[in-house]
């Protein structure tokens, strides 16, 4: 199964994927399970590939490779390859990335950049020329993460965590503005929270998005994944 078919058909009315990971402890292997149009219709699924002693003693810094296969068929969608990157105590080196493949073909890659207060993220293409830029929404001039951006985070917006994707060539990304595509944590439900360790995503691909411009974004999901809540059920940072 191409890329193409695996990711482009994704219905457009919605123009979204679901990503469940499911860490059974913060040193087992992350596993996703993909959906389109809700969790009634998985299509693809992908398990880390990383050694023990690097998830236990280096996540979530460490390195690992992730296959996205087929449901049925096995046949790979994409691959993600990140490598293990020292966590720096300052925000302008020790970038973590990410590399992107589809049938052994480079698609492009995530990187982190430098940045003040806010994590910041950049979505490159196979030529590494940047295709979009990603972040939280920001407040009081992007120094803060709007925390409301969701909706009040006492009500609506609970427990949901947003990336918002803007293209390259935006420039004003904060405070507000308008974005084109968005990765969103969303809350568990009361069965993942009771019985799983299971984390959800949402991914809304900008208008016009490529194939492999899709593909990327999944990748990101799995990238901020890694990052950000990998283990946070068991403590970690």
């Amino acid at each position: 199964m191409d890329l193409q078919d695996g990711i482009k058909d994704v219905p457009k009315p919605n123009a979204r994927s679901s990503l469940a990971s499911q860490p059974l402890h913060y040193a087992a292997k992350t596993e996703f399970d993909l959906f389109k149009d809700g969790e009634n219709s998985k299509f693809a699924t992908a398990k880390e590939d990383s050694d023990f002693c690097c998830r236990l003693f280096l996540a979530p810094y460490h390195s690992f490779t992730m296959s996205v296969v087929e449901k049925g068929s096995d046949d790979e969608i994409l691959a993600v390859d990140r490598p293990f990157v020292c966590c720096a105590a300052c925000s302008c080196c020790c970038f973590q990335k990410m590399k992107v493949t589809s049938g052994g073909q480079d698609i492009g890659s995530i990187k982190e950049t430098c940045y003040c207060c806010v994590p910041r993220f950049e979505v490159l293409n196979a030529s590494q020329q940047p295709v979009y830029k990603m972040h939280q929404p920001t407040c009081v001039g992007g120094m803060c993460v709007n925390c409301c951006a969701e909706g009040n985070p006492c009500g609506p917006g609970c427990c949901k965590v947003p990336f918002h994707v803007f293209p390259a060539d935006q420039k004003d990304t904060d405070n507000g503005a308008q974005h084109s595509g968005k990765i969103l944590k969303m809350p568990r439900s009361w069965k993942s929270e009771l019985f799983t360790d299971a984390d959800v995503f949402e991914v809304s691909f900008p208008e016009g998005a490529t194939s492999e411009q899709k593909g990327l974004l999944v990748g990101a999901s799995i990238f901020l994944n890694a990052i950000f809540f990998e283990g946070e059920n068991e403590g970690a940072a």
